[in-house]
């Protein structure tokens, strides 16, 4: 078998903090081949990222390894000086960072960027620099490069710098690319792209790439080798078709069972009589300024239903959430809530729709005061539609916490001593305390590890059972939306392209957009059987 580029052999990592000595990674062992890819699965806080980081010297300055080596093209780089790891950093292994909207200095040009790691290694004239720089550029698919050379990265959209950093890994020819989550942030036909121009840099290149992912599904999909991690530790590892087919450990039969593009998710979708409409939109404009949001867009939903908007960024789907959810109003068109319209209202209206109407944001971090209790942020709603006393709304506030599954002691911390998954059932707490008819979700599962998710999507479709509640559920992940909707509506530049059943649209998609947002969807090399997603 072919020499491993990088090996990494019980590899123990800490950190120091201010509550003491933390083991963050014990015992990894793991290998990276010539011309291959690697991936490091796992969930928020498993190690992937910390041993990643290792492998190109990047610990954080409270970690250090306190056993175990790491090996790099037959040498021993563990104890590397910062000196030595500068000259092996760009030369020898790169890095594409995990989100492309923070990783670039937003004050250098892209084409400056590009050739930072050429200018710090003193390779070539500049002007030598800048034709290599435009030739990269153009390599990965940059449109006009004489043009975006120039341009600062808020010029560009997300795919495209993750385009650029791509370029700026590859820049001096490097043996081995460290691939951070490097899709996290993008919709999934970007994501597509960028996984297949890694994949064209991997063979046109020779590249050994050591991809550190929290979907199963791309792993598959991409990956010659995958090991799993759970809690710092190395659960399971092995060839992908393996580790794919026939997991053997515990924690990858789970993290395989709950990816929703690998297999149907155990959500037990009661069937609901459909007879009553609750909420119509038609012919729904929104402008702003010169630009047109939506452009026409009518469905309607059925009491007790959940009805999904999907698209890309810019599709609209968000303008749309907000516009029901009476944050904007629409330029034109109707929107109308058991037949009585909606837009428009002011004062004591407005205030009594707004309690029948609750959103539940994508950030739940972003959504809470950092300076109220858990408890305090699920009874504000109660206490400003209601009135209600203290005691009484921190019962009810109890009787929420229950309600998503969290433990009553909750109530007394903040938003900063919960996880993702802790803060989500927390706004979605806070949106149903007020027992609302209509409940908006904004990409309410989007940041979360994929167990995370499917525990939240158990959830909500419980509580829909439970309490009778009638969705709006905004995604980009169809995956997702063929588990939990009923109806979806398909959006692209503002404009509805497809409307109809779930299991129709992904059966049987009439429009190429639609197809092309399915063949997107990662897993496709071992998805189950019996996943409708028409393909």
């Amino acid at each position: 078998m072919t020499q491993p580029l990088l090996q990494i052999t019980d590899l123990n990592i800490s950190y120091e903090t201010a509550q003491g000595h933390v083991d963050a990674v014990e015992g990894v062992n793991l290998a990276a081949y010539p011309g291959q890819i690697t991936a490091i699965v796992g969930e928020s806080g498993s190690g992937k990222s910390t041993s990643a980081m290792a492998a190109i010297g990047l610990l954080a300055p409270n970690a250090r390894i306190t056993a175990g080596s790491i090996v790099f093209d037959g040498r021993d780089v563990t104890d590397f000086s910062n000196k030595q790891w500068r000259g092996l950093r760009g030369t020898r292994i790169g890095l594409v960072p995990q989100d492309p909207n923070n990783s670039l200095n937003p004050l250098k040009t892209i084409g400056a960027a590009v050739e930072d790691g050429m200018a710090i290694h003193g390779r070539g004239s500049a002007a030598q620099r800048k034709a290599k720089a435009l030739e990269l550029l153009e390599r990965v698919g940059i449109d006009n490069p004489r043009k975006r050379y120039g341009q600062y990265p808020h010029e560009l959209s997300g795919g495209m710098k993750q385009r650029v950093l791509i370029a700026a890994a590859v820049a001096l020819e490097p043996a081995l690319i460290i691939a951070d989550e490097p899709t996290s942030a993008l919709d999934v036909t970007v994501q597509k792209v960028i996984l297949d121009l890694l994949d064209e840099m991997r063979h046109e290149l020779g590249l050994s790439i050591l991809f550190i992912t929290h979907d199963l599904a791309v792993a598959g999909d991409r990956a010659d080798h995958i090991v799993v991690m759970e809690k710092g530790q190395v659960r399971e590892s092995g060839f992908a078709a393996s580790v794919l087919t026939d997991p053997q450990d515990a924690y990858s039969k789970r993290l395989l069972a709950d990816a929703p593009s690998l297999t149907v998710a155990d959500i037990d979708r009661r069937p609901v009589p459909h007879s009553e409409t609750l909420l119509e939109v038609k012919n729904m404009v929104q402008r702003f300024d010169d630009f047109t949001a939506v452009d026409g867009v009518s469905f309607s939903v059925a009491r007790g239903s959940t009805h999904a908007l999907v698209g890309e960024s810019g599709s609209g789907k968000t303008t749309i959430g907000r516009a029901i959810s009476l944050f904007n109003t629409p330029t034109s068109g109707s929107i109308a809530l058991s037949g009585e319209e909606i837009t428009g209202r002011r004062g004591k209206e407005l205030r009594h729709l707004r309690r029948r109407i609750q959103l539940v944001y994508q950030n739940p971090f972003g959504s809470l005061d950092p300076r109220m209790s858990i408890g305090d942020s699920i009874a504000e709603p109660l206490r400003n539609f209601d009135g209600a006393s203290a005691r009484q709304a921190r019962r009810k506030a109890e009787e929420y916490l229950d309600l998503v599954a969290l433990d009553k002691a909750i109530a007394s911390r903040r938003p900063r001593e919960l996880s993702g998954g802790q803060r989500q059932r927390v706004a979605i707490a806070r949106a149903m305390i007020v027992e609302p008819e209509l409940v908006v979700l904004d990409e309410a599962v989007s940041a979360l590890d994929v167990t995370v998710q499917s525990q939240i999507l158990r959830l909500l479709n419980d509580l829909q059972g439970q309490l009778g509640l009638t969705y709006i559920f905004i995604s980009h992940d169809l995956a997702v939306v063929n588990q939990i909707s009923d109806t979806v509506s398909v959006l692209s530049h503002g404009q509805q392209v497809e409307y109809g059943k779930t299991a129709e649209v992904f059966s049987n998609p009439q429009s190429g957009f639609t197809r092309q947002l399915i063949e997107a969807i990662p897993g496709s090399r071992y998805r189950a059987g019996d996943l409708n997603l028409g393909l």
